[in-house]
């Protein structure tokens, strides 16, 4: 009887828990309409199309970033390399003559280097047991110190029209850049959701010794998952060299951590194993409209610093919460 009796509550409770679990991947959109909705309150200008393309325009070069960021964050890890990455990119569109006879080379290039830094983080994070975090800040310090050393600290030249195009052209208010960060993204997304590649990708994150014994090759996996990321983000440095027009050696600085961020705001787990492509684009756009509203409100720089931090911590803690 005291059995019968205990288990009623639970069974009780087992429709609300299943009820909210199904709704709670809907915080994240639903949080974003809130925050378009009232930034377009305070301020109409926030909603006019020109606005709008500018935030999609901003939107591409953290999303793209952001997929690469998410295979290896699901892998247990995290990509600090991808901003020295995105520099090294941006500067070697400009080491070429500027024309579009040199945008495959330069594509090749700097995907190339992107690989070569992923590899190097995952043989660090594989074979020698470097912490993800030593071996990818290793890799972005190096990859300064190259670029340095290159540039003799001032790099100059012109980007190819067609990454200009790419960058800041639009078609009918709709960004070029936007059509790059769909397709990587359709891609990418349906490699980790329908692929046997992405499902050892969550085995491998969720428990690596699982894996193993699953006959899994972890080591493979992580090293691919790091490649990955390293591709996305030279690719993301060519998209932005073509939006800011002007290449300096600090180009993408801070997209380590605003894609670490926008990452965790859309679900993915730092324990691994859990979260997907969408959240991680969604918590982008998160990023990005707050620090378009903050600007666009003629806040001062210290409060816009601020109003940033305060959201993306909120988001951030209520999103580990909930992959808890």
């Amino acid at each position: 009887m005291v059995d019968l009796v205990q288990s009623k509550p639970a069974a009780a409770t087992e429709p609300k828990r299943s009820l909210t679990s199904r709704f709670s991947h809907l915080a994240l959109p639903v949080f974003l309409i809130l925050l378009i909705v009232i930034s377009g309150l305070v301020s109409p200008a926030f909603l006019s199309g020109s606005n709008i393309s500018n935030m999609l325009l901003q939107v591409a070069p953290l999303g793209i970033v952001v997929i690469g960021q998410a295979y290896v964050i699901i892998l247990r890890g995290l990509d600090l390399s991808v901003s020295s990455v995105m520099a090294t990119s941006a500067v070697i569109a400009t080491s070429f003559s500027g024309q579009n006879g040199d945008v495959l080379p330069i594509l090749l290039v700097a995907v190339g280097i992107g690989v070569a830094t992923g590899i190097v983080n995952g043989l660090l994070v594989t074979k020698r047991s470097v912490s993800p975090f030593l071996a990818t800040l290793a890799t972005m310090i190096v990859l300064q110190g190259f670029r340095f050393a290159y540039t003799q600290g001032a790099p100059s030249g012109n980007v190819p029209p067609l990454f200009r195009a790419i960058g800041s052209a639009t078609w009918n208010g709709i960004p070029y850049n936007i059509l790059v960060l769909i397709v990587l993204a359709v891609v990418f997304g349906l490699l980790l959701a329908r692929s046997r590649f992405g499902r050892e990708v969550y085995i491998t994150g969720g428990n690596p010794t699982t894996a193993r014994l699953l006959g899994i090759n972890a080591d493979r996996v992580t090293i691919i998952g790091y490649v990955i990321s390293g591709a996305m983000a030279a690719i993301a440095g060519l998209v932005l060299s073509g939006y800011v027009g002007i290449v300096d050696n600090w180009v993408g600085r801070g997209f380590e951590l605003d894609s670490i961020v926008a990452a965790v705001m859309g679900g993915i787990s730092l324990s691994g194993g859990r979260g997907g492509i969408v959240g991680g684009l969604l918590g982008a756009a998160v990023l990005v409209v707050v620090f378009n509203a903050v600007l666009l409100f003629g806040l001062p720089v210290q409060l816009q610093i601020i109003i940033k931090g305060v959201v993306i911590v909120v988001a951030a803690a209520f999103y580990v919460r909930r992959s808890r």
